[in-house]
């Protein structure tokens, strides 16, 4: 027994187990669809023509897949305008299998095929794994902080023993970067003078003065200390 069907504006003769691909219809892979305009049923040299579909005929097919034709380019040039336009275009395509000729309103015999089960134990097993690999990075950055935060809590030098020296006098270090520089083990003139090039790249890291501003209270300071 053939058919022939009406969908996306074109005309096919089917019989079942037919392979053919039309334009996009709705449907999952398996999903079994009825194609309702029946043109024509026929056996043999008995055809049923319909005016113009025949009532209660119809087509059913299984999804085989969703996908895309070739693409086809259309370019089109306007002479003399400087126009020029190209565009590309691929039709979406649904590959069917025919699996039954129905008429009198019969319904498909065949089934849709079953869909799998959601795995909910893997998913399940898959949550606490995902939990455990969050935590981990929560972790190692945890780890750092408190290494920065012990860094920053420890002087950067050991302060002299004696009394402290009127930081202030040397100009630019006022009364708030006087009491930094004493929480960080610097409370001398003599501490200041005797600061190495490595010694003032370590507090400009550390702290918020300039390697220049240092060194001009380095400068100062040895007046100062004599």
């Amino acid at each position: 027994m053939f058919a022939v069907i009406k969908t996306g504006g074109k005309q096919y003769r089917v019989a079942a187990e037919d392979l053919l691909k039309v334009e996009l219809v709705a449907g999952e892979p398996g999903e079994i669809i009825q194609f309702g305009n029946v043109l024509a049923v026929g056996e043999g040299e008995d055809v049923t023509i319909g005016a113009p579909f025949i009532d209660g005929a119809s087509v059913a097919a299984e999804v085989v897949e969703q996908g895309r034709g070739p693409k086809v380019i259309a370019f089109k040039k306007r002479r003399r305008q400087n126009s020029r336009r190209k565009r590309g275009h691929r039709q979406l395509l649904t590959t069917v299998r025919i699996s039954e000729i129905l008429v009198g309103g019969a319904k498909p015999s065949k089934k849709a095929a079953a869909k799998p089960a959601p795995k909910t134990e893997e998913k399940a097993a898959e949550k606490p794994a995902k939990a455990k690999k969050e935590e981990a990075p929560k972790e190692k950055a945890a780890a750092p902080a408190e290494a920065k935060a012990e860094k920053a809590a420890k002087p950067l030098f050991t302060a002299p023993k004696g009394e402290a020296d009127d930081l202030t006098k040397i100009k630019g270090i006022g009364p708030v970067a006087a009491g930094q520089l004493k929480e960080q083990g610097i409370a001398t003139f003599a501490q200041i003078a005797a600061l190495s090039d490595e010694d003032i790249a370590k507090i400009d890291e550390a702290m918020p003065f300039s390697a220049d501003q240092i060194q001009d209270w380095r400068e100062q300071a040895k007046e100062l200390a004599q």
